[in-house]
């Protein structure tokens, strides 16, 4: 049968609809996955094509996934970067939603207290154990969405929950049934799809779904989790591991609608960030990350990282404003004793500091030498240089007033005690046959102990 179709504009033979496989025993695809091995990359050189749709746009797990994985946050804490969030997100709600947990006493009070503010963006969405009690509970607190977890590989179905495709196909449907019935839109949280049996498990039941939401009237949001980061964003990859893949094949033969679809990845292989951009331009719209990156194990898709990717892609922000992201960083380490590793893009303390001298010597004459962008407009973080045995007065000084964000007022100049001690310092080092550059620790420690406390370790 021959029908137009609504996203190509192009007659298309009608898809073959495919039927669930319950098998007896796991496909746990041993030939991509030995585990005593490095997990490996098929090809098939099958190609989709690219489809972005007309808006994308981010959602994030920082006070879910991302909390899961530190010292859990205080209601304080949650509330402050839920504003943070929300400025970084403007005006047209470029950050659409965010997720929380319900369960506990505390969790109900950040969440009550953010709704409380009156903000646009992120809505605010929960993520649930799927029990009917659960569901009533959100539909009480006013929650319009909510994740629930349907993890869709065998590893989960046989090896986790004991059951068969079938029994566990069922037990999903009836749990969708129940959030219906409590008036709450279901996000379906197909976790481990990267190790799925995608033709057999996944479309089937993501077809299921399709149906009982046309059924019912009431949207159901597919989230396609890569949970152990084994997602490969190369064209020609075969599945289950190709992003391109599983974006299309979710679309192609399940017909979810590309505002019902997201992308939620992990960084275990290096591939979280480019694997967030491959499900947008494949046609996902929305992409799930946390803030900094924080999350289980080697963590999530950094939010600030998909800020930069969305306006690579769009050529603007569209209302963002990146400067918060410094904020952001400032507010975990100070406020929160997390140690963010320097050398992160964007928000470690050296990702824009030049260490080799001949670079250092660039960029003092002009910095678009040697700094990725503007990171001072973009970011409100100057670009600056390590200090190292030919550091004169005047680089100690910018290093000084840079280093602590010092104003015009509170700046030092070449003249100021603590330069003179501190180039003396650096002197004896390298007269002593020091050969490294200074780390930014070790300046701020004797910075400490040379101003007697007037500056202290940030």
């Amino acid at each position: 049968m021959l029908e137009i179709s609504s996203k190509t504009n192009l007659l298309e033979q009608s898809t073959y609809r495919y039927s669930l496989q319950d098998v007896e025993e796991p496909n746990l695809y041993r030939e991509v996955y030995p585990y005593t091995d490095v997990p490996r990359i098929a090809f098939n050189h099958r190609r989709v094509p690219i489809g972005m749709p007309q808006d994308i746009w981010i959602t994030d797990t920082s006070f879910r996934d991302g909390q899961q994985s530190v010292e859990p946050y205080t209601v304080k804490q949650i509330v402050d970067l839920y504003k943070l969030m929300s400025r970084l997100s403007g005006p047209y709600g470029i950050i659409r939603q965010t997720e929380f947990f319900v369960y506990s006493k505390k969790d109900r009070e950040a969440l009550q207290k953010c709704q409380e503010l009156g903000l646009k963006f992120p809505e605010i969405t929960t993520w649930i154990r799927a029990s009917r009690e659960d569901f009533k509970l959100v539909r009480d607190l006013g929650i319009r969405e909510t994740g629930i977890l349907v993890s869709c590989s065998d590893y989960h179905i046989f090896k986790k929950m004991k059951m068969t495709r079938k029994q566990c196909m069922e037990y999903y449907l009836q749990t969708v049934a129940d959030a219906f019935e409590a008036g709450v839109m279901p996000r379906c949280h197909l976790e481990d799809i990267t190790r799925a049996d995608f033709y057999g498990f996944v479309v089937p039941f993501v077809n299921e779904l399709m149906k009982m939401s046309k059924d019912a009237g009431i949207p159901v949001r597919i989230r396609a989790c890569d949970t152990m980061g084994y997602g490969i964003p190369y064209p020609e990859v075969a599945l289950p591991r190709s992003v391109p893949g599983i974006i299309y094949g979710l679309q192609h033969y399940s017909e979810v609608p590309s505002e019902m679809l997201e992308w939620h990845g992990h960084n275990d292989f290096y591939k979280a960030v480019s694997n967030a951009t491959t499900a947008w331009l494949y046609g996902a719209c929305g992409v799930n990350c946390s803030l900094l990156g924080i999350g289980e194990r080697t963590g999530n898709v950094p939010l600030e990282g998909m800020v930069f990717e969305y306006a690579s892609l769009r050529g603007s922000f569209d209302g963002m404003d990146p400067t918060v992201i410094t904020e952001i960083a400032d507010y975990f380490t100070h406020e929160m004793g997390y140690q963010i590793p320097p050398m992160t893009p964007f928000v470690g303390r050296s990702f824009n500091v030049t260490r080799a001298g001949i670079h250092a010597d660039g960029l003092l004459k002009d910095e678009e030498i040697y700094n990725i962008f503007d990171t001072k407009k973009i970011l409100n973080k100057s670009a600056t240089v390590m200090l190292g045995k030919t550091s004169g007065l005047a680089g100690i000084a910018y290093w000084i007033n840079e280093n602590y964000r010092l104003s015009a007022a509170e700046a030092v100049d070449k003249r100021d005690p603590l330069v003179l001690a501190l180039k003396e310092w650096i002197d004896q080092e390298y007269e002593g046959g020091r050969q490294t550059t200074l780390s930014v620790y070790e300046l701020e420690e004797k910075i400490e102990e040379l101003s007697g406390k007037r500056f202290q370790k940030l």
